[in-house]
């Protein structure tokens, strides 16, 4: 790329403004920390975790972080910097920098401190923040072990939980808006093993016009309450809104019922080319979605070549180049003995049901992180499989070893 004081044309001047604006967007991105990339809470219930993330501008005031600290914690962070531009987005990014930083290090020492966290980033942003500047932000501690939500709120729209009856509680903040001259903080705890639903977002979503004239905050409630997937969340809410005004950003968890209450089948499979075509034929004959069903074969699939048989995905395209793909998979076939084990569930929602489907190998996993350096890369696109489901479904979701998966459709 040419240097800025060298560029002559309109043309050439226009290509440098989108490569510096695309660096940027792929900066943030860096910056957004996200420990469930296509990944479940699973340590003791079943949790679903998604993110919607849709800036007005390349350069974003709102950012968040999604850490897993240990087996038990999970921590989240919502910004919202004051204002739009430039402004609101350095201050924005710089504190999400900063406590990752510090989070990076405390799980290093496996010393996680919430109390420490928002003393050392207020530390940090003080001499940062402008005298009239304020900044938005949640720090969100979730403790499944003692079934537990620690959170220091400063100045956020208020919490939303659901439990199983689907009653809606609110939670306010607990703190003002983080200042230049913010001296103290609060942290209080809320019990949560009886919420099912979790809903957490910056106020550009609420305060924005709808197309009834009115601030989406007046539907947020009721939507939330209906809402079983961050998928419909963000149907409802994109439906709603008029021309974007601000940041979007929520957070949206969900805690599965996979039990025997909501258990339907199981069905257990060999590692072969066989049986593949055989899982693709029971669950069609099983659930009678187009949609469903190609998010199944692409899954299965997956489970099969890359799972039990081990074959990564460079070395499936040198096969394929070669010719000798379909031959390699027999010869890989016959020394292996794992199993594939399909699970079906079927969950209620207040006015829906939804079909869960569980996708189980006994391979290795892998780190769904890796999906999103594959995503962004649409040169050399390896993950078709994980895209392809995702797109033909509600959501798909791997357990933290990454060898099981499990995708919703609505019935």
């Amino acid at each position: 790329m040419q240097n800025f004081s060298k560029i002559k044309t309109p043309e050439e001047k226009e290509e440098y403004t989108i490569y510096q604006e695309n660096l940027a967007f792929q900066k943030e991105l860096n910056i957004l920390r996200n420990d469930f990339y296509y990944k479940m809470i699973d340590s003791k219930d079943v949790s679903l975790v998604d993110f919607f993330y849709q800036p007005l501008d390349i350069l974003s005031g709102d950012a968040y972080t999604a850490r897993i600290i240990d087996e038990h914690r999970t921590f989240y962070l919502l910004v919202d910097g004051m204002g739009k531009g430039l402004s609101a987005s350095l201050t924005a990014m710089s504190v999400t920098i900063f406590i990752n930083h510090i989070i990076d290090k405390m799980i290093e020492h496996e010393s996680f401190s919430l109390d420490i966290l928002v003393k050392e980033a207020m530390d940090f942003m003080k001499p940062i923040l402008l005298d009239e500047e304020a900044l938005s932000i949640d720090f969100i501690l979730f403790d499944t072990y003692f079934s537990q939500l620690d959170y220091a709120k400063f100045s956020m729209p208020p919490f939303l939980f659901a439990d199983s009856s689907n009653n809606i509680t609110k939670i306010k903040s607990n703190n003002p808006p983080m200042s230049k001259w913010t001296q103290t903080y609060n942290i209080n705890t809320y019990a949560v093993q009886n919420i099912h639903k979790f809903l957490f977002y910056t106020d550009g979503i609420v305060e924005n016009s709808t197309k009834d004239g009115l601030p989406y905050n007046n539907f947020i409630e009721n939507d939330f309450r209906t809402s079983f997937t961050r998928e419909e969340m963000k149907e409802i809410i994109l439906g709603k809104l008029t021309a974007q005004e601000d940041d979007l950003t929520f957070i949206f968890i969900n805690k599965l019922e996979l039990n025997e209450k909501t258990f339907m089948c199981e069905k257990i499979f060999e590692t072969n080319l066989e049986a593949v075509e055989e899982a693709n034929e029971w669950h069609m004959d099983f659930c009678k979605d187009k949609r469903s069903n190609m998010a199944f074969n692409e899954l299965f699939t997956n489970a099969y070549e890359h799972g039990n048989l081990g074959i990564d995905a460079q070395t499936k395209h040198n096969l394929l180049e070669k010719d000798v793909y379909f031959e390699t998979l027999k010869q890989f076939e016959q020394n292996c003995n794992k199993k594939i084990t399909v699970k079906i569930y079927k969950v209620n929602n207040e006015i829906s049901e939804y079909m869960v489907t569980q996708i189980i190998d006994e391979g290795n996993g892998f780190d769904t992180n890796i999906l999103s350096t594959i995503f962004r890369n649409s040169k050399k696109f390896n993950g078709r499989g994980v895209f392809v489901s995702r797109k033909n479904s509600l959501g798909i979701y791997y357990n933290s070893k990454g060898n099981s998966v499990l995708f919703l459709n609505k019935i």
